[in-house]
């Protein structure tokens, strides 16, 4: 057999690099990057060429590839860490008059609110407040004592972003996230500053501590309960005056010039609408009555507080608050009341619920109702004449009140009175046919069951 020679082995020649050139084979491998591994296709792709491809991306459509795996996530982080991408997309224009152009805004930064809850979903709850707010509170229009304009949409965006961020934490998480705001923008030492002065003599610090608290904590959120979250958790560090006057700050009636109307609510009877957003509060708080150290006897005393910042209100401001209160709140404060001996101070409230009853359109049905209500509170009939004769008495007196008001006052003045007069005469002609009218159907429906009652006992025997 003839032997099979081996073919020999043909070297492959190497060309010699070009001066200044490196041998292929001899460059080093590319270093991962944190958290990448070297097998990666985006660990290969240049530096550069990855953050053109970031940058093509919208700011939702980063957040979504963020979250496409644990490498990506680090790619994106190190991506909105830098510099360059801050200048781009963390605009600093909050100060636009057109209502588009803020809307624009506000929903460009809850965007970015998204971005920042997904790119840092791996980190713990302190890391991530750190991480993120570090990049926004050096904004000046998010902080307070930086921003005068009274347009700009700077609080608005970072509601928007906070929202954004923490929706569909648990509650223990949402207290870390208040204390490290709290700790962030030191808030809680200027709003004890703010407390404890005279109610409009810090006017400019009082509408900034609103302003954020509303578009920052309160205003973003349309889910009661989270509302009622931070409202309480504002009021909490507080005692009950203190709780008051914080709660007027937030939520009292403005005057065109933006300050809070302190006056308004002492001299003169103010639209339902001034004191809507006063009652929505208290009727958020109302309805928590299951937080420790929150009680139906809490919110009463804070409502009786109220009225009497700065000074004694208007009592048709009080007749008001009440109504929009509701009836379960409404009579909760006056039964309190009847309860504790002050039916002058019951019959006189109760005039002015009927006066603003007529005046805003309700039905004069529910003021009827709600002195049913009351007069069940007293166990006596010669208790529950006693009230009803009170607060009689209180329609003449107050009656004549206006009228003498109107004789003696100036022209303007004469004639807003007398408007008043007129309509507190038309209301208690109103209430009292519907009072007697309601009474007279329960007189026919107790005689009705009496008749039955009768003839049953005739039919037995």
């Amino acid at each position: 057999m003839s032997e099979v020679l081996a073919e020999p082995q043909v070297q492959p020649v190497r060309e010699a690099p070009c001066p200044g050139q490196e041998d292929a084979d001899t460059q080093p491998a590319p270093e991962p990057r944190p958290g990448g591994s070297a097998e990666s296709f985006f660990h290969r792709l240049p530096s550069e060429v990855l953050d053109m491809i970031l940058g093509k991306l919208s700011v939702l459509e980063l957040s979504l590839f963020s979250m496409t795996s644990k490498e990506i996530t680090h790619f994106v982080v190190d991506y909105v860490s830098t510099q360059k991408w801050r200048n781009k997309m963390i605009t600093q224009s909050f100060h636009h008059t057109c209502f588009q152009e803020q809307q624009a805004t506000i929903t460009h930064y809850r965007a970015l609110g998204l971005l920042f809850k997904r790119c840092t979903l791996l980190l713990p709850t302190k890391e991530r407040l750190k991480f993120i707010f570090s990049r926004f509170l050096q904004i000046p229009c998010f902080m307070l004592d930086h921003c005068f304009v009274q347009d700009c949409v700077g609080f608005a965006s970072f509601g928007g972003i906070l929202q954004t961020l923490i929706a569909g934490w648990d509650e223990l998480e949402c207290h870390r996230v208040f204390s490290f705001l709290c700790d962030a923008t030191n808030i809680l030492p200027k709003m004890e500053a703010v407390v404890s002065s005279k109610p409009g003599v810090p006017c400019f610090q009082e509408l900034e501590i609103r302003l954020f608290c509303r578009r920052v904590l309160l205003d973003p959120w349309s889910n009661r309960l989270e509302c009622q979250f931070w409202l309480i958790e504002l009021l909490k560090p507080w005692p009950m005056v203190s709780q008051a006057h914080l709660l007027l700050i937030l939520y009292g009636p403005l005057l065109p010039e933006g300050t809070v109307g302190w006056q308004d609510l002492v001299e003169r009877a103010l639209p339902h609408g001034s004191l809507w957003d006063l009652a929505r509060a208290l009727l958020l708080l109302f309805s928590k009555l299951e937080v420790k150290g929150w009680t139906a006897d809490s919110i009463l005393a804070i409502l009786e507080e109220l009225t009497v910042i700065p000074q004694p209100w208007h009592l048709e401001n009080v007749a008001r608050l009440l109504v929009l209160c509701g009836s379960h709140l409404c009579y909760t404060f006056l039964a309190s009341k009847a309860l504790n001996g002050r039916l002058v101070e019951v019959s006189k409230l109760i005039v002015y619920i009927i006066l603003v009853c007529e005046k805003d359109g309700y039905h004069m049905n529910w003021a009827v109702k709600l002195v049913q209500q009351v007069c069940k509170v007293f166990n006596s009939d010669p208790e529950k004449f006693l009230f009803l004769q009170n607060l009689e008495n209180m329609f003449a007196e107050t009656t004549r009140e206006f009228f003498e008001i109107s004789v003696g006052g100036n022209a303007v003045d004469d004639r807003e009175i007398f408007q008043t007069l007129c309509i507190l005469l038309d209301s208690s002609a109103r209430f009292h046919a519907k009072f007697l009218h309601m009474f007279l159907k329960k007189m026919k429906c107790d005689r009705s069951i009496q008749c039955e009652c009768e003839y049953g006992f005739i039919v037995l025997s």
